[in-house]
């Protein structure tokens, strides 16, 4: 594919080269393999001018019953979008909090959705919602994909891509037969032109429709993801207008920017097939008994979960400015971003002169990659807060070590540095994750002084409970992405100053002592020498 920069009226997409249908099983020996028919390509995020993310997030290991983290783009110029991607998510959080309920249970039921852009186009965006629940025996995941179109400024379903509801029939039809030789374990005859079975659809780079079902939908749930693959000739006979556009996005490459399974940047980090929110199936084909494969090891130099040094560690350009064993210091951090404000905050740090921690999760870093560089140009420093913030308390070591393997090859492509500490999302700990930790060479870190911003709240409460609960070696937890947030910074900053504290990266606080992979650190002032490994 070539390279090709337009403007789509929502944004202007800069496209980057890609394969044009094939998939390299082994590079080193140049083998060519036919490509996957239901894998979707996926237009890298950060090619998208005005492109920004928006986050709902509920509860932390000290309070709250569920863990919940909603994430899903904003596209300049497309408000109806980001309206109908905002009622999304607000209905999937309603029907959570009625399933799960308010009773605390261990372990916590967990919602998770992140996103990928199944196309950007003047004739057609695509935004693919890929969900998953734990509600105490298990991960079950779902895909859900929006269609906008930018003629008419209007959102619909995937339904929207067919003509009507003989279409629909049709298109069963054409899906029951893709599914005979899919096993005795597919329950066929359950396809119908009704109901939400057509929810999540996308092209893939031939032109054909890709019809992708929710686990146990068709399926044991133990098989993960089911989909199949509509040849292009036989699916365009039931596309709407609509549903033709984002057809010939797709044929004539204009809405993709290379054949991929996550929206990561170029250098990806090894990882397993694991590719949705917390769950075992991933963008994988599956059908077959004994499902995916999730608990492998990522197979990356140095043991099976280590890190492989590709980049230098991350640290701050103005570490050691401040000595914190004859000053009064504090560590702002800011969590879960980077989102809509944060420009806005790394404007008010360099006024003040104040320096942060910022712990990113890497589907929003991914998106954003310019604002990963201005944190670390401008002396701030850019930690690892997981790939999707799912809860790594949960799951088996080969799961923990992708997430922080994804993430950390995200931020090092885009800053040139590997983050050197982890915020484990929800402050959720287990001696699994400090051991991968440990392995991958990270300390851990929590906090000490919570602002209780997880839901926004009122600017004065964020700022008073900041500075009443400020010691000298506090790590002080916010989050970047609410707008209360921010704006509660200035207040900090002035109060604190003038108690005679300094603003310092959370390393700093340990000056010459330093941090240790696997241990978990909760304050500067706490000795950590006493905290056992596992």
């Amino acid at each position: 594919m070539h390279t090709k920069r337009f403007a789509i009226g929502i944004a202007l997409l800069a496209l980057s080269a890609g394969g044009c249908g094939l998939a390299a099983a082994d590079p080193g020996r140049n083998v060519l393999v036919p490509a996957e028919p239901t894998l979707i390509d996926f237009v890298d995020p950060a090619a998208v001018a005005g492109l920004s993310t928006r986050t709902i997030t509920e509860g932390h290991a000290s309070h709250g019953s569920r863990y919940v983290h909603i994430t899903y783009p904003e596209l300049a110029g497309a408000p109806a979008l980001a309206e109908a991607l905002r009622e999304q998510a607000r209905r999937q959080l309603g029907d959570f909090r009625t399933r799960a309920g308010d009773e605390v249970a261990d372990p916590r039921p967990e919602l998770n959705v992140d996103w990928q852009l199944a196309a950007v186009s003047p004739d057609a965006v695509g935004v693919r919602l890929r969900s998953g629940e734990f509600t105490g025996t298990g991960w079950e995941n779902s895909t859900r994909t929006l269609w906008y179109d930018p003629r008419s400024g209007r959102t619909t379903g995937s339904t929207g891509l067919l003509s009507g509801d003989d279409a629909r029939r049709k298109l069963a039809a054409l899906v029951k037969e893709q599914l005979k030789s899919r096993g005795a374990q597919v329950q066929r005859d359950a396809v119908t032109a009704g109901g939400d079975q057509f929810d999540s659809m996308a092209f893939n780079r031939d032109g054909d429709l890709v019809v992708e079902f929710d686990d146990c939908q068709l399926t044991p749930c133990r098989l993960g993801r089911l989909a199949v693959a509509v040849p292009a000739g036989r699916a365009a006979p039931l596309l709407s207008e609509l549903g033709h556009r984002a057809q010939r996005a797709t044929l004539d490459g204009t809405a993709h920017s290379g054949r991929a399974t996550s929206t990561a940047p170029a250098d990806p980090p090894a990882r397993t097939p694991d590719d949705t929110p917390g769950g075992p199936a991933g963008d994988t084909p599956t059908g077959t008994p004994g499902g995916p494969a999730g608990d492998t090891p990522t197979g990356t130099p140095g043991g099976p979960f280590a890190a492989p040094p590709r980049s230098p560690a991350a640290t701050s350009s103005r570490a050691g400015t401040v000595d914190c064993a004859a000053t009064k210091c504090v560590a702002l951090t800011f969590d879960d971003g980077p989102g809509p404000y944060t420009a806005e905050l790394l404007d008010i740090l360099k006024r003040e002169n104040a320096r942060a921690t910022f712990f990113v999760v890497g589907v929003n870093a991914a998106a954003q990659p310019g604002l990963l560089r201005r944190m670390s140009d401008e002396g701030h420093l850019v930690g690892n807060h997981s790939w999707a913030h799912t809860d790594l308390s949960k799951p088996g070591t080969a799961k923990i070590a992708d997430s922080l393997e994804r993430a950390r090859g995200t931020v090092a492509a885009a800053i040139g540095q590997a983050p050197t500490l982890v915020r484990p999302p929800y402050g959720a700990v287990s001696g699994t994750l400090r051991n991968v930790a440990r392995e991958q060479g990270y300390p851990l870190v929590t906090w000490d002084v919570d602002v209780m911003d997880q839901q926004g709240g009122a600017t004065p409460d964020i700022a008073d409970r900041g500075v009443r609960g400020a010691h000298p070696g506090a790590i002080i937890l916010l989050h970047d992405i609410h707008r209360e947030s921010v704006a509660a910074v200035p207040e900090i900053l002035k109060r604190l100053r003038g108690k005679g504290y300094s603003f310092v990266t959370v390393p700093e606080l340990y000056g010459s002592a330093g941090m240790q992979a696997g241990r978990l650190y909760r304050s500067g002032s706490e000795p950590s020498r006493k905290q056992p490994l596992t």
